[in-house]
């Protein structure tokens, strides 16, 4: 059966006859009319035919319990109709209750059986020791068959739900950014096939994600054969160009190199989910050496120190700096604390601000915020780098003109 639902369904369907055939052959051997009842009618008869009519002498009857107490080796008390002692035999016995109706009775002490005689008397034996009520063992057979089932269905269930549990490993594993991610095909059923789409579809993406970097990776240095000869170019006219035309074609090509790099930067970020490089940077030192290449640039903080790749972090502050210098208005305020086991680096400036809609906006590659240039990298690979080193990057209100950028990363006292 290759249908997934209909597996489940006849596993459940089939435990459930065989719980029920088995718990109605319990009850035909200990139920009402079942042949347990028969044996006890054929007890009261035999009994009846080993002891004198009820209307014999007391000794007479009590030299036969005697007989019957023997054979059986237990304590036997024998009562009329109406629950009168006639004869016992070794250990007092409480008469039947008047609902009674026969079979196991419960009393202190060792469980004890009645039987209704067919002349209307009561015989009653006290089991030996270590004799099971039938009513308990009933219960416990069936507590034993339906553990049995129980158990029967586990393998079944278990191995649908390790495969489910493996399947959501390799989906998690994918979404982690773990491309060559894959699982197992077992079976020929509906997980089975599932298993079989999502290797596909982990093998396209691979796939595309590969092409795209070499693509990205391709293009980028192909664009620096031109930007080189451009370049050389621009340096062979010196003076023979007009200055401002010279200065505008050196800006562009500034301009471009630079998205080159960031896009270059981008990619790397992308193949990779850990830093390459990893040691102690202070965070501190490294804001001071970035905020000594702008003007109007203040900085206050305390030393704290992270673990990352510097060169990373360092172009994160820079990418936050250039941002804050270009849309926004001196004086530019960089602050480095601590946040608990965190540390908080914010960049401030006295600039229009960003409104509410765009501060998550203003994190996406290409997305330009207001007219102030820039390729719309700067803030995205700010972001990318964070979350490379465990933190994150936001964009917050400031009180009064401008807007504050800030980075948290882990750092542990």
């Amino acid at each position: 059966m290759r249908r997934l639902y209909l597996r489940i369904y006849l596993a459940v369907l089939a435990s459930l006859v065989v719980f029920a055939l088995a718990a109605g052959l319990l009850w035909s051997r200990f139920g009402e009319g079942g042949s347990w009842n028969r044996a006890q009618e054929l007890a009261a008869t035999l009994a009846q035919n080993a002891l004198p009519r009820a209307d014999a002498p007391g000794p007479e009857q009590q030299a036969a319990l005697e007989r019957l107490a023997a054979n059986l080796g237990a304590d036997v008390a024998l009562f009329a109709a109406d629950r009168t002692p006639l004869a016992a035999v070794g250990e007092p016995l409480p008469p039947p209750a008047p609902d009674e109706r026969g079979g196991w009775t419960r009393h202190w002490g060792a469980p004890a059986w009645a039987v209704r005689l067919p002349d209307g008397r009561w015989l009653e034996a006290r089991a030996p020791r270590g004799h099971r009520h039938p009513v308990l063992g009933f219960f416990l057979t069936l507590a034993l068959l339906a553990l049995a089932v129980g158990v029967g269905a586990y393998p079944l269930a278990r191995r649908l739900t390790r495969r489910l549990e493996r399947l959501q490993a390799g989906v998690e594993s994918l979404g982690a950014g773990e491309l060559s991610a894959r699982v197992k095909v077992e079976g020929r059923d509906e997980i089975a096939r599932l298993a079989e789409s999502f290797n596909r579809a982990a093998s396209r993406i691979e796939e595309l994600v590969r092409a795209h970097k070499t693509l990205l990776a391709n293009a980028s240095h192909e664009l620096r054969t031109p930007l080189a000869r451009v370049r050389m170019a621009v340096e062979l006219m010196k003076g023979d160009a007009d200055p401002r035309r010279k200065a505008e074609l050196e800006r562009d090509i500034a301009e471009l190199d630079g998205l080159i790099d960031e896009i270059l930067l981008a990619s790397r970020l992308d193949a990779s989910n850990e830093p390459e490089v990893e040691e102690a940077v202070d965070l501190l030192a490294l804001a001071a050496e970035e905020c000594a290449r702008y003007e109007g640039c203040a900085l206050e903080g305390d030393p704290i120190v992270a673990r990352g790749d510097p060169r990373l972090l360092r172009r994160m502050i820079r990418n936050l700096l250039e941002n804050a210098k270009r849309h926004g208005a001196p004086p530019i305020e960089v602050r480095v604390a601590r946040a608990g086991d965190r540390a908080e680096i914010s960049v401030s400036d006295r600039g229009p601000g960003v409104p509410e809609a765009e501060r998550e906006r203003v994190f996406e590659p290409f997305h330009r915020a207001g007219t102030g240039g820039g390729a719309g990298l700067g803030l995205a690979l700010v972001r990318r780098i964070a979350r490379h080193h465990g933190g994150e990057a936001r964009c917050e209100p400031r009180v009064g003109d401008g807007s504050s950028f800030v980075v948290t990363l882990s750092a542990p006292n």
